[in-house]
């Protein structure tokens, strides 16, 4: 049980690791430095990289190890389109569902949102801008966590969350210009116009928002990985 209960906490760690860009497409993963990094046996960790293979967001190398995958565009586009229809519709949900109360966390989850989109858009691109975007990104899916919560739909938060685990953090470390910070000020906004729906109850609005929402996420990362390149036209599975 003890060595199960290591596998869940190194797998959680992992995920939240490779969601958020901490560890780039393309790092690899050996058992043993990943043993020393959480001092453990190699039994639990060789379990928790199993299950995160399974998920599909490490592929297996023979005498190397496992590698965080990199996706393809088309793999991508595909994962932003799932997400799309299954967020409106959690959304929608969440809408006939708020109280105040989730209203209120939600607030403080925009809100913690809007400051860290600002801070990342003023920094340069290096080491500090790289800790923020792993800020960015929790707390983007904080504000989307708060909705899933409330939504009480499990097997739709599971398989939603499964596509959003393809979101290439590393992607907005990246240098931008005009138009990707208009981009980040478009996915700011909407968050706050979601937020707004919801506390109208407004199902039809908040479905209509959430949906929206996430394609335009697609069209930042898009923008951002065309315009520094990294492969993104040409990668394919590993």
């Amino acid at each position: 049980m003890q060595a199960a209960t290591k596998a869940d906490e190194i797998s959680l760690a992992l995920e939240e690791a490779i969601v958020s860009g901490e560890l780039a497409p393309g790092t690899v993963l050996r058992q043993d430095q990943v043993s020393a990094q959480y001092s453990v046996s190699r039994t639990p960790v060789r379990e928790a990289l199993r299950r995160l293979s399974a998920l599909g967001l490490l592929s297996f190398e023979p005498n190397r190890g496992f590698r965080v995958r990199t996706l393809s565009r088309q793999e991508m586009w595909e994962a932003f389109l799932v997400r799309a229809e299954l967020e409106s519709l959690v959304t929608g949900v969440a809408a006939e569902k708020m109280t105040p109360a989730d209203i209120e966390e939600l607030e403080q989850a925009e809100q913690r949102f809007a400051r860290v989109t600002r801070a990342l858009r003023a920094r340069e691109p290096g080491n500090d801008r790289r800790a923020l975007t792993v800020e960015w990104m929790q707390a983007n899916h904080g504000f989307h966590d708060v909705i899933y919560r409330v939504a009480d739909l499990s097997y739709i938060e599971q398989v939603a969350k499964g596509a959003r685990r393809t979101f290439s953090g590393p992607a907005v470390w990246a240098p931008g210009d005009e138009t990707i910070g208009e981009l980040y000020v478009q996915n700011e906004r909407q968050h706050e116009a979601i937020k707004d729906a919801l506390a109208a109850g407004s199902r039809d609005g908040a479905r209509a928002l959430a949906r929206e929402h996430v394609l335009a996420s697609f069209r930042l990362l898009d923008t951002i990985l065309e315009q520094v390149g990294a492969g993104w036209r040409s990668a394919q599975r590993l």
